[in-house]
């Protein structure tokens, strides 16, 4: 019988999941999988396959599938109470900085170790640059300010050799600072990459957490999964999104020539007309907004330069070939 294949055409064109999850390869890569997976008849494809999305451990197994299967990550975990990312969601994020980065290299992306990456709030889960190191061979630096989570990257990258010269990390230990005590005067970003917290209190971030699992499970829960959720410095800070960026942008220009572009992802489109506000008061050279859409969940990136476009096409990219 044909298989009817379901392509997510939102996602980036060069991202590897925008076919449906190829079950049959990620449980030979990752055995452990097989017991999460069941038939769903509601699915338009012919296997209907699917994992209970709203069960933590199941998205952990299938994650940890997916790092083995696309990116040659073999040793995967985070600990409980820590955000579980969604991978095709943040590969899609790197495919779209790989873009804005050629568009100042004449249309080629720039692949290799001399693209360094900056990311701030790596998490627990490094899987920002897992995903950038795996597809364009970029190096990163991993801040955060939770040393759990610091510790338990590093972790990742011991079990995997590969990462070992590709990341490096750092502790910010001033939290009310995202820029400062990271950056020194001998660093050159590519770019920087962040999923910020997005609410302002513990109490949003419960309601948050319950209104998530309440739409995966399509039904009322009155308590949140533990472990599903993420930890507080993950998932919400004083002032919430738009305090965070704000302050982001502010000390961006503070190193406007160690940075070719500033990027950090946007949940709530409100935000951003405030957000344009400040990096005009800052006199950014350049702003873009780039829509992104996962599924039923709109995001964005929104991406700064201090840079004038001469000065973005004079940006050393010496490893700079094409990919695809």
């Amino acid at each position: 019988m044909s298989k009817t294949v379901t392509e997510k055409i939102s996602l980036h064109p060069r991202n590897q999941h925008r076919l449906r999850y190829d079950f049959k390869l990620l449980i030979e890569k990752c055995s452990e999988l097989k017991s999460f997976v069941f038939i769903n008849e509601q699915h338009s494809d012919a296997s209907g396959e699917t994992i209970d999305f709203s069960n933590p451990l199941a998205v952990k197994t299938l994650n940890k599938a997916l790092l083995i299967s696309y990116y040659d990550i073999q040793n995967w975990d985070i600990p409980q109470d820590y955000l579980c990312p969604p991978i095709p969601g943040r590969a899609d994020y790197i495919h779209h900085i790989a873009d804005l980065l050629a568009e100042s290299n004449n249309g080629i992306i720039p692949t290799g170790a001399e693209v360094e990456g900056l990311d701030i709030g790596v998490g627990a889960n490094c899987i920002y640059p897992i995903i950038g190191n795996g597809v364009y061979n970029w190096n990163f630096v991993g801040t955060d300010i939770d040393e759990k989570a610091l510790n338990n990257c590093s972790e990742i990258i011991e079990a995997n050799p590969k990462l070992i010269e590709a990341i490096s990390l750092q502790q910010q230990l001033e939290p009310r600072f995202v820029f400062k005590n990271i950056i020194t005067p001998e660093d050159k970003f590519a770019f920087t990459i962040c999923n910020p917290p997005f609410h302002k209190s513990a109490e949003d971030a419960s309601k948050g957490s319950l209104r998530k699992v309440n739409n995966l499970q399509d039904k009322k829960v009155t308590k949140a999964v533990l472990n599903f959720g993420g930890q507080n410095t993950e998932l919400w800070c004083d002032g919430g999104e738009l305090g965070f960026i704000t302050q982001m942008i502010y000390e961006s220009a503070r190193y406007p020539m160690q940075c070719l572009w500033f990027t950090t992802l946007v949940s709530k489109q409100s935000h951003l007309k405030s957000l344009y506000k400040t990096l005009n008061k800052v006199n950014a050279a350049q702003i873009k907004t780039i829509d992104m859409a996962q599924g039923q969940k709109i995001s964005r990136i929104l991406a700064w330069t201090f840079l004038t476009e001469t000065q973005q096409k004079n940006w050393k990219f010496e490893a700079a070939k094409p990919v695809f």
